[in-house]
């Protein structure tokens, strides 16, 4: 193995999935030609080295970081000059990052913190956009007329230390600057971070953590505010924050903190809404009876919206108001079932699959839960755990409400189990239009791709999926076969060490270790006898 100092170039075509379904041959064929008339060149131009190519990625290391961002720039500017014939639906778009690091050179290929950093830049840069990391704007300023947008801080995954980030240029979709130099979003813009459970009970976390998320669910029905998605702001979730940094580092005009506390029958929710200057705008305490839970959301997402001088039109106003279900039990049945499935094993989809099933005891309507209960059948019916294969359950779910995303996923599996591959790639396409962002929509959709040998769009879809949730490592894994599928033994390697780094070291192992560990602390034999009861678990007693 031999160290050294490298700027690392890393880019992916934006909706390379959708592109292979429109025209697979027709995008391999354009990818192609694009490389050989547009990367090669400029490989030589800027006396690079193409690492490796990774199906719609690649990741070129140059000597010097002033030719990386120039070939950066002028790739760009290539590829949007390749599109300008082109209908919306057929350009091809880049994301590219550039980070200069320490790397370790083994063979042809590169490992270390240098080209990890530059893959995560990639990650958050917007289709056509380059962003660079603060070693290269600091190498490159002085040396490049280019123009330079400060990102501020990010906190990169499974990267220890916060990385200050720049973009190349200013994005098109922001409006002329303000007075204080800071570029304004071109309409309200909010970031929920995820309220703090204040229960006093570890095992409460899902119910924090269930509010927040439907906060966001909620106000991203406000046609006049983007809302940021549960991806980005819970990557906060544990951390001390400056809430006026945050909002400047994520670039929106304002940020919601809160807390919640449940005990018995009631639940206080705190919640304040602060904007970009650190100055506070609202803030109320909420003190309800449990059969509340549902007014009180509505009534938070409204007053927010009030807050910001917005108007909630009356279609805005009834999808707000509009629930899956209005029984608190059956909710709360529902956010555990949640909190469960997301930890993957078989067993805890089990566990999960009871949940939702005793939510659909209380609300036999509850659309929510019949496409839940259509996701866990669905999986452990593909791993041999289960007879039902789902397909009843995601029915009924469609049945009671079409939008839904995780029912259209999951019905696009159970269809593809059978055979029905068109009809189980319609059913997934409807679920990617419905949420794009939905970890379950993205990581049944990479099952099926897998199964039937569409590795490159499997690995799309299981690594957007593993972006989506930060305690999930088994989307990675998966992604890992589809290379070894395809023969790309390295970035198996390189994916599986990432993979066993995250389920050890990142959020979902830390939390797997907490819980654990405030389990046995809490719990003594009555305690786990008295959980198991709850759950449908209990060993009948002699």
């Amino acid at each position: 193995m031999e160290r050294r100092l490298a700027a690392i170039l890393v880019s992916d075509v934006v909706g390379y999935s959708r592109l292979m379904q429109l025209d697979e041959a027709g995008t391999l064929a354009a990818l192609a030609e694009r490389r050989k008339e547009i990367l090669e060149p400029l490989v030589v131009k800027y006396h690079a080295r193409i690492v490796k190519v990774m199906g719609d990625g690649v990741l070129i290391e140059f000597a010097s970081a002033v030719n990386a961002v120039a070939c950066a720039v002028e790739l760009q500017d290539s590829m949007k000059a390749a599109n300008a014939d082109l209908p919306e639906d057929r350009k091809i778009l880049l994301r590219v990052g550039v980070n200069l690091g320490d790397v370790i050179a083994q063979g042809n290929d590169l490992y270390g913190d240098g080209v990890n950093i530059a893959v995560r830049l990639e990650a958050l840069a917007e289709p056509g956009s380059v962003v660079v990391s603060q070693t290269v704007f600091s190498h490159v300023r002085g040396k490049s007329k280019l123009g330079f947008e400060d990102l501020g801080e990010q906190n990169l995954k499974n990267m220890a230390e916060p990385v200050r980030v720049y973009r190349i240029g200013s994005p098109p979709e922001l409006a002329p600057k303000s007075g204080n130099g800071r570029a304004q979003p071109s309409k309200l813009s909010i970031a929920v971070l995820p309220f703090v459970n204040m229960s006093g009970d570890p095992e409460q976390e899902y119910f924090s953590d269930g509010i927040t998320e439907d906060i966001i669910t909620d106000l991203s029905k406000v046609s006049t505010l983007k809302v940021l998605s549960r991806n980005t702001v819970f990557t906060f979730k544990g951390k001390s924050v400056d809430v006026g940094q945050i909002a400047r580092q994520l670039k929106v005009g304002h940020v919601l903190e809160g807390s919640v506390r449940k005990a018995g029958g009631r639940v206080r929710i705190t919640a304040e809404l602060i904007d970009a200057d650190d100055s506070h705008v609202w803030a109320e305490r909420y003190d309800r009876d449990l059969s509340d839970i549902f007014a009180l959301q509505d009534e938070i997402s409204e007053t927010i919206v009030t807050a910001l001088k917005l108007k909630l039109q009356p279609g805005e106003k009834k999808a707000i108001e509009s629930r899956s279900t209005h029984n608190p039990h059956a909710y709360q049945l529902y956010l555990l079932g949640r909190d469960y499935q997301l930890r993957h094993s078989a067993r805890s989809l089990g566990i999960a699959l009871r949940f939702y099933q005793q939510a659909l005891e209380i609300d036999p309507l509850y659309a929510r839960a019949w496409a839940m209960v259509a996701v866990c059948q669905a999986r452990l019916h593909w791993i041999g755990k289960s007879e039902d294969s789902g397909l009843a359950a995601a029915e009924k779910a469609l049945t009671l409400d079409t939008s839904l995303a995780e029912a259209h996923a999951a019905r696009g599996r159970v269809l593809a189990a059978n055979g029905r591959y068109e009809e189980a790639l319609a059913a997934h396409e409807e679920a990617l239009r419905l949420e794009p962002d939905s970890f379950d929509v993205r990581f049944n959709f990479g099952g099926t791709c897998f199964q039937l040998g569409r590795h490159e769009a499997a690995i799309e879809h299981y690594e957007r999926a593993a972006k989506l949730l930060e305690s999930d490592y088994v989307s990675l894994r998966l992604a890992t076969m589809s290379y070894v599928a395809l023969g790309r033994h390295k970035e198996s390697l390189g994916l599986a060490s990432s993979h066993a780094a995250h389920r050890e070291g990142g959020y979902g192992a830390s939390r797997r270790r907490k819980r654990a560990g405030e389990w046995r602390h809490r719990l003594g034999s009555t305690g786990r006898e008295r959980t198991r009861q709850t759950m449908g678990l209990a060993r009948p007693s002699h």
